[in-house]
């Protein structure tokens, strides 16, 4: 039998179903989903600069800490965004940079990438990589660091975080100083422990997750290609040192604890966090003492890869 829920977490569940589509169609889920977000999204952090840019098309968020920025710019983190690919944009994910701006004095790029279905895989890969170049070459903001750059995204959003980086190195391109995914798909196979035991998990199910990968990789060879689905690949060396938050009640659990692993056995360093009694989404649920906890870690991760510092938390490959 599973164990009941966290009652905070579960009232952040019970909360998030009053935000259920009106219908089944793809502009009522966005539009659910949108408020979903919103509800949840603290204050604006302080003092800090956020602008919209456009790139070539592209539409972007950078969110800057209050002040001058330091001797060679502020280290940034590029954000990409989760909702399954075909949900979300710049204003449903506001939360993760207001929640990480209260404790890291770091810069966070926000892509709205273009969506599934309309815009299949590999467009949305390709947007990140757009704006990982213009980072790189100082298009963005001057007030960038060019080179304290490190990759993030949750969820479906981890999965283009961790192509990112597996893109970069086919193209023989640097890494991030850092890879931090939260609950990421990594593969779209079903053979993983969690993908059987957590299949109608709240917040996440596997009958929803294919759908969703249904619209992302609709041609099935995709689903084989290590930039789509980063579990996929037979050598893991040469990549970015990796953070990965997981829930511990996710289909997708296992899929960062078996990321890490690979990287780890290929000498990349990389560390697995289990958020106990955590659930698929559940980063937006402020106040639960683990989710708060799962911030602060991530934070401290962050400010040790922004400052050239690549050991984890922990340090080493673990799972906690």
């Amino acid at each position: 039998m599973p164990q009941p829920l966290d009652p905070a977490m579960q009232a952040y569940i019970d909360n998030s179903k009053r935000f259920t589509a009106t219908d089944n169609s793809l502009a009522a889920r966005r539009s659910a989903f949108l408020q979903a977000c919103r509800n949840c999204t603290p204050p604006p952090p302080e003092g800090w600069g956020i602008e919209d840019i456009d790139l070539q098309g592209l539409r972007l968020r950078c969110y800057q800490p209050a002040g001058p920025a330091p001797e060679g710019g502020w280290p940034t983190l590029l954000y990409l965004h989760g909702g399954g690919w075909d949900l979300g944009n710049l204003d449903t994910h506001d939360w993760f940079a207001y929640a990480l701006a209260r404790r890291a004095p770091i810069a966070i790029v926000a892509v709205e990438y273009r969506l599934a279905p309309e815009h299949a895989y590999p467009a949305p890969l390709e947007d990140c990589l757009k704006v990982w170049s213009a980072l790189r070459s100082g298009q963005v903001d001057a007030r960038l660091s060019q080179a304290r750059l490190m990759v993030a995204g949750d969820s479906a959003g981890g999965t283009l975080a961790a192509g990112l980086c597996r893109a970069l190195r086919r193209d023989g391109q640097p890494q991030p100083v850092g890879q931090l995914l939260v609950y990421p798909v990594l593969t779209a196979r079903r053979q993983l422990p969690s993908m059987q035991q957590h299949a109608e998990a709240p917040m996440m199910t596997v009958a929803g997750l294919m759908k969703s990968l249904e619209g992302f990789l609709p041609v099935k060879a995709d689903r084989d290609d290590p930039c789509a689905m980063p579990l996929e690949a037979d050598d893991f060396a040469g990549l970015a040192p990796a953070w990965v938050l997981v829930a511990s009640v996710d289909p997708l659990r296992d899929h960062g604890i078996a990321y890490c692993d690979a990287l780890a056995a290929h000498g990349v360093q990389a560390d697995a966090w289990v958020g106990e009694g955590m659930v698929h989404s559940s980063l937006r649920a402020f106040g639960v003492a683990e989710v708060e906890q799962a911030w602060d870690r991530m934070a401290v991760q962050l400010l040790q890869w922004a400052q050239g510092t690549l050991d984890s938390a922990d340090g080493g490959a673990s799972a906690h």
